[in-house]
């Protein structure tokens, strides 16, 4: 299977509310050579407010934020098309700490893009993060590649920090493409040092494979990061028919430096009060986020569990794994946890951007996602009548309004650059940018002499600023009479 390594570049960090700007990505072979290269570069929406402090991360100028050939749709199409063709996938899919970042802006943006948001995971493709393995690799082995201490003594992860003590060319990190070759070269050096590990770090690319190895074994070596640190926890699973989290659907496993039969002994309620203690002895395996899950000896060879008798781990593991009565209670205080939680959490309206996860898009919509791609912009149009989902109609006027405002109706044109207007001119705190917090933080980012990110002079970085904050002048010229 190939794998396909992938790097995104946007217009800020909140992943509901952020564009994206480039996608840089390389083809590998199943021996981890490359076989092909794509990146791309869009302009941004023209609804759409940038964050300063992204922009000078990245480095993406006033020009190239409004000059780009592409436009935001036009990329994410092919960025689509690219991830269906039969000569990149199926694949293994990843991205540098792309779990909780890249690979969540991507199922966003397709989401409100009219497309099946889901196709990293689907579709015989598996999804991965090089995040993971990286600090899987240090957990196992702390000099697997050099590398340095952060602030706070412990092993800096950042990709900037780990591909410049390896030798490897860091001048223009935070360029798409070139982080993505930092990454495939990162992933090198730890296949190079832990070739009988890399095939292990791959075993849990999709939730089922992780439910599977879970549901079988008896004894696992989870890797966890935690306050800086990779760690290792030997754990064993509970019962085969009670060991997912009945709400979130995660995998639950038990910390073996415990000794399990003082809890099988206590009440329901006693239970219960014993799993708000910390050290938390039930270990959460979030199965669709490609965690680490290695064999029982990695564990035995770290403290404490080093010095526990192999025979009596073994019988611990043993105990936990066959008693279903005690995974049943403890499945269900997770529920009653879960569904408290659900209770009294914000009930704040939740914008049709923010509600990927909140219920999905019908079948039905779903299979008339290619025809109204390929249609004309007109057609695009009057096929919105056809979508049950609201959000999905909204998406789409959305998409006409930035790509061919003047084929929409006056009145619905009206109330999008009204809509639009009262997002960005707001003054209030909001989720997404807003043009006086855009100022703020140009502002901010001027005044700091110590936030130079990756310019070479003063000089440079107001420079640089001044283009940004003539940008959202622009854009509040726009919107400000609507």
């Amino acid at each position: 299977m190939n794998y396909i390594i992938y790097d995104l570049e946007t217009d800020s960090a909140e992943t509901n509310w952020c564009t994206i700007l480039e996608f840089g990505a390389i083809l590998l072979d199943e021996n981890f050579k490359e076989k092909e290269r794509f990146g791309l570069r869009c302009r941004i929406p023209q609804d759409r407010v940038p964050s300063a402090t992204a922009l000078c991360i990245n480095r993406t100028n006033a020009d190239l934020l409004t000059k780009s050939n592409l436009s935001h749709y036009q990329m994410l199409n092919m960025i689509e098309s690219k991830f269906r063709d039969r000569n990149w996938c199926p694949a293994t899919i990843l991205a540098y700490s792309g779990i909780n970042f890249d690979s969540e802006v991507i199922r966003k943006e397709f989401f409100k893009s009219l497309k099946k948001p889901y196709l990293e995971n689907t579709e015989g493709n598996y999804r991965h993060d090089a995040l993971n393995i990286v600090k899987a690799a240090f957990a196992i082995d702390k000099k697997v590649i050099n590398s340095e201490l952060n602030s706070k003594g412990n092993i800096s992860m950042k990709l900037e920090s780990l591909s410049r003590l390896n030798g490897i060319d860091t001048s223009f990190s935070h360029s798409a493409m070139v982080d993505v070759e930092n990454t495939v070269k990162i992933l090198e050096l730890i296949k190079n040092k832990q070739p009988d590990l890399w095939g292990d770090y791959f075993k849990t690319s999709s939730k089922q494979s992780v439910e599977d190895i879970i549901r079988k074994e008896s004894i696992i070596t989870l890797n966890e990061y935690f306050y800086g640190r990779s760690r290792l926890y030997l754990c064993a699973p509970l019962h085969p028919n009670s060991f997912i989290h009945p709400v979130y659907k995660w995998s639950q496993v038990v910390d073996l430096r415990i000794d399990p039969e003082p809890l099988f002994k206590l009440s329901y309620e006693d239970l219960k009060k014993e799993m708000k203690k910390t050290p938390k002895f039930v270990r959460t395996v979030r199965s669709n986020k490609a965690p680490i899950i290695l064999g029982a000896s990695y564990g035995m060879k770290v403290e404490p569990y080093n010095v526990i008798d192999p025979t009596l781990i073994k019988k611990r593991a043993e105990m936990i794994k066959s008693n279903e009565k005690f995974a049943n209670d403890i499945c269900n205080i997770l529920r009653e946890n879960a569904e408290e939680k659900i209770e009294t959490s914000s009930q704040e309206d939740i914008e049709p951007e923010e509600s990927i996860y909140t219920r999905f898009t019908p079948n039905k919509d779903q299979a008339l996602f290619p025809k109204w791609h390929a249609a004309d912009w007109k057609e695009k149009f009057s096929m919105l009548d056809k979508f049950e989902d609201e959000r999905i109609v909204t998406f789409g006027h959305n998409i006409i309004f930035n790509e061919a405002p003047e084929i929409l109706p006056q009145d619905i044109y009206k109330k999008i650059k009204k809509k639009v207007a009262s997002r960005i001119l707001s003054t209030n705190k909001e989720k997404w940018w807003t043009v006086s917090a855009a100022y703020a933080e140009i502002d901010n980012i001027r005044e700091d002499d110590e936030k130079m990110f990756s310019f070479k002079s003063k000089e440079e970085k107001l420079k640089f600023l001044d283009g940004i904050n003539d940008y959202v002048i622009s854009i509040e010229k726009k919107y400000e009479n609507t």
